[in-house]
């Protein structure tokens, strides 16, 4: 039966202990040491709490009983639709404290990283299509040139990085955001994976949106549940997005000296999704050295990482990269590393008219009534004094201004050429020297 979620085929529950495909002293360790840290008894209750099948779970508890790690209580708990309750018997506390001495982890079996690649080929970011009407609808509060969804639309479809270049406030964000939100299908991201014995946690709430799972009605016949592996997440695609603030250490594993486990890195965790490299040129990192970092991945769709035993390694590169940068691109990069980024999109201030059509639009949802003589003391007077440069970010500024002005001041919202005048003070700050 094949699994959907929209067009994302969903990774199938395993069906047998040796599927799994994860050592035996693994996965009883893990089991115990959750045993050990929750004082679960009841396998339906174990089995939830480490994401597998009721019957894989008592299969588990099973090996764990015959190295005597655990033993039956004895007890049928009728709150638990008399289930026999497990514990760990005093052999098993003590290889519980042994294991959690090597590996604080317990809870969520992980996923070997090699049957984790499977799930990523099902799910890839470059299997998506992206409609015009797709992309009109996530960015239809921006007013846009016709021609930049012509550029967009390709480059998101392709799935490849993109780089947006142009003056600052014209809204290169904004269309970061707007293509995230064109994606709108849900994806499966792992709890963690497992490398070489290792544990590395991928799901971060903080980057990854659950989506609501379906719960079982109890009279229904048909069940919903276990209908796909619950060591994974259902998630929307995921958004990573950074600013002046990366640094290359944070495309590293993340080493946890005191729990002993890994963390994965930013792109590892944007996997399926979209990683936006916000003002690139802020970085304490000059732009070519994070460029660099990310041409193998960009160009093999392959990341390579390290353990703390200095052991490389590969994992699945899945990530629409989207540069960002208010430079010119002949300024911070050079040929081979502009050569490498797929698309490059120029995103420049609005025309005149387009200025006065988010002006208008812009006043009508902060309530501001739009005044002839005000406008044109702004387009005849302001703007020639900048070159008559207009930029996206300017119109909510100057309303705003005037607002408060109009608050402070206790008149009803207005604008006239006086407040075009004090709200435009405001923008930009004289040049002048200041005597210390």
């Amino acid at each position: 039966m094949n699994m959907q979620t929209a067009n994302v085929m969903a990774p199938p529950a395993p069906k047998t202990l040796e599927s799994m495909a994860l050592s035996p002293v693994m996965m009883r360790d893990i089991l115990i040491k959750t045993m050990f840290r929750t004082n679960l008894e009841n396998v339906s209750a174990i089995a939830k709490f480490i994401c597998l099948p009721i019957n894989i779970t008592q299969q588990l508890v099973d090996a764990a009983r015959e190295q005597r790690l655990c033993e039956a209580t004895g007890t049928l708990n009728a709150n638990n639709g008399n289930e026999m309750g497990y514990q760990l018997t005093d052999a098993g506390k003590q290889r519980a404290l042994d294991a959690l001495a090597q590996s604080e982890y317990f809870g969520a079996m992980p996923v070997p990283l090699e049957v984790y690649r499977e799930q990523v080929k099902r799910q890839s970011i470059r299997n998506i299509q992206v409609t015009r009407d797709q992309l009109l609808n996530a960015m239809g509060h921006l007013i846009l040139p016709p021609t930049l969804l012509d550029q967009l639309g390709p480059a998101v479809g392709a799935g490849r990085s993109i780089l947006m270049y142009g003056p600052p406030g014209n809204g290169k964000s904004s269309i970061s955001n707007g293509i995230r939100d064109a994606l709108g299908d849900k994806i499966f991201i792992p709890r963690a994976i497992e490398y070489s014995g290792q544990v590395i946690t991928v799901y971060d709430p903080i980057v990854h949106s659950s989506a609501e799972e379906d719960v079982d009605d109890p009279n229904s016949l048909r069940r919903t549940s276990g209908r796909y592996d619950t060591r994974y997440v259902k998630c929307e695609r995921p958004t990573v997005i950074t600013g002046g603030e990366l640094t290359l250490e944070m495309l590293d594993l993340v080493y946890n000296p005191v729990a002993r486990t890994y963390q994965a890195p930013l792109q590892l965790k944007s996997s399926g999704g979209i990683f936006i490299i916000d003002d690139l040129g802020r970085q304490a990192e000059p732009p070519q050295a994070i460029v660099n970092r990310w041409i193998v991945p960009l160009e093999e769709n392959r990341d390579i990482l390290a353990l703390q035993s200095g052991e490389k390694f590969e994992v699945p590169f899945d990530t629409l990269v989207i540069f960002s940068t208010n430079f010119h691109p002949n300024e911070i990069f050079d040929k081979a590393a502009l050569r490498r980024i797929f698309f490059k999109i120029k995103i420049d201030g609005p025309e005149q008219e387009d200025f006065l059509k988010i002006f208008a639009m812009m006043a009508r949802k902060r309530k501001v009534p739009l005044d002839e003589s005000a406008l044109i003391h702004l387009l005849q007077k302001k703007y020639p004094t900048i070159d008559n440069v207009y930029a996206n970010y300017q119109p909510i500024f100057l309303i705003d201004q005037m607002i408060s002005i109009c608050e402070f001041e206790g008149i009803p919202y207005q604008m006239s050429p006086d407040l075009i005048d004090r709200a435009w003070a405001n923008m930009f700050v004289k040049e002048e020297e200041i005597v210390h």
